[in-house]
């Protein structure tokens, strides 16, 4: 049996595009063993433990919450928008259930809980330029009836239980590490790697397409630094607004071309499009700001500058 004494920390769907960097980050900030990375399916190299965990089995979460004295759960792990609305009741599921474990084990073991929601709890009547913190919350996505429901359990946790549950909604994400995993934003991503790779890329979203985005680090960043507010500053326990950048596909593809000029692209849209027309193009994020003093640091051309300058040597040595 591991000793009750290394991890203190456990991050779910570690495996991901989140959870990889999130894993790394947090063992540069507390040590290697201090950080158990769980997910579906078993972790290589994660360089500390690792173990397998199907959130929606939640005495095996309990477990290994007991076995390694876990007092911080971030938790990651979900079905995200595209995936989800090919399999909707596996999202439920999954998204559900497996944050319904994470709060209970929490408030039986008085731990603190990471959980992201997302830009995709908003809807299309939503406001969709400088989306207010508090406002319309009417998504058509499996992925987003999940968020807005997580939200709101997240507060019943808060507010009855006293669970230290925080969370911000993300917008899209861009991450040089792991591949992006089902998401309506994940187009950005693979633009990089399609330039990168020399190759000619199909659009799922058309050029005119606006949706809130962030660089992983600025994530990252802005993440730890809500997980290491004071508890009495923290005064959103539904989620907070939360965002960098807002920019069209095309806007994007201009700013990779000043830098790959071969760089060619065409748009067809498929039904990822429907979902981001839902989406607001930009966000108010100002309640996040004065709470606990986020501010991102990458504006568009220093995120595309960095990301070719990290995908060029990855990709080009496979």
């Amino acid at each position: 049996m591991l000793s009750p004494r290394l991890p203190s920390l456990l991050v779910t769907g570690a495996g991901g595009q989140i959870g990889s960097d999130l894993v790394r980050r947090l063992r540069a900030r507390h040590g290697p063993d201090a950080v158990l990375a769980t997910d579906l399916r078993p972790l290589l190299h994660t360089g500390g433990p690792a173990d397998v965990l199907d959130v929606r089995d939640g005495d095996r979460l309990h477990l290994l919450c007991e076995r390694h004295a876990i007092d911080t759960v971030y938790h990651l792990a979900s079905l995200l928008s595209a995936t989800g609305e090919q399999q909707p009741h596996l999202a439920w599921d999954v998204n559900m259930n497996g944050l319904r474990h994470v709060l209970e084990v929490a408030r039986e073991r008085q731990q603190r809980v990471f959980w992201p929601s997302s830009i995709a709890t908003f809807g299309p009547t939503t406001p969709r330029d400088a989306t207010p913190q508090t406002t319309v919350l009417e998504p058509t996505t499996m992925y987003g009836l999940t968020k807005v429901s997580g939200e709101l359990l997240c507060q019943y946790y808060a507010h009855k239980f006293g669970v230290d549950v925080r969370s911000v909604r993300y917008p899209g994400l861009i991450s040089s590490g792991a591949p992006p995993g089902g998401g309506t934003t994940d187009y950005a991503v693979d633009m990089f790697r399609a330039a990168v790779r020399g190759d000619r890329y199909t659009c799922f979203v058309g050029p005119d397409t606006v949706l809130p985005m962030m660089y992983m680090p600025d994530a990252l960043r802005g993440t730890l630094a809500l997980m290491a507010a004071p508890e009495d500053a923290i005064t959103v326990r539904t989620s907070y607004n939360f965002t960098a950048l807002s920019f069209s596909a095309a806007e994007l593809a201009s700013a990779i071309r000043h830098r790959v000029p071969d760089f060619e692209l065409t748009y067809l849209p498929d039904f990822r499009q429907h979902i981001a027309d839902t989406w607001p193009r930009s966000v108010d994020d100002g309640q996040a700001r004065s709470d606990w003093g986020w501010t991102p640091e990458y504006d568009l051309d220093g995120m595309v500058a960095d990301m070719l300058a990290r995908l060029s040597p990855r990709l080009h040595a496979r």
